[in-house]
């Protein structure tokens, strides 16, 4: 393939992909405040205990035995996904990982910690899916830059 047909190819996908984004003012304003709220809660109050080894964010990866490798990197993960989300380029891929991550989140809360708090990672899935769909054309974009 040319590179010239490579770019169209790649023009035609964004423009594509762009059609499908929301379109409305509304919808617009709630998903960047979405992936605002979203990247607090998982920057600072989820990744950031974890990252100052808050005693109850010990307790839990102790636990699991984990320890504190598992905890720092867990909110390392966190922390660097919420900065992820409130950049446009890499919303979608960092709202995907997070849906991932919350899927682990909620097997090990079933199995290893009794299932308190279970309902949280589905929860949470629910806007992160939204999120990565309503910004998918931001991935093909990542995607084409990319590219050689």
């Amino acid at each position: 393939m040319t590179a010239t047909a490579a770019a169209t190819a790649t023009t035609a996908a964004v423009t594509a992909a762009a059609r499908t984004a929301p379109r409305s003012r509304g919808a617009r304003i709630t998903l960047r405040t979405l992936r605002v709220v979203l990247a607090m809660f998982f920057g600072v109050a989820s990744g950031v205990p974890k990252l100052i080894a808050h005693p109850t964010a010990v307790e839990s990866f102790d636990k699991l035995g984990w320890g504190a490798p598992g905890m720092y990197t867990i909110g390392a993960l966190e922390l660097l996904g919420g900065v992820a989300l409130l950049l446009p380029l890499l919303s979608s891929l960092a709202a995907t990982a997070f849906i991932g991550l919350m899927a682990g989140a909620f097997v090990v809360t079933v199995t290893a910690l009794g299932g308190e708090n279970a309902a949280t990672p589905l929860i949470l899935t629910v806007p992160l899916a939204w999120i990565a769909w309503a910004t998918r054309e931001e991935t093909t974009k990542l995607v084409a830059r990319l590219r050689p």
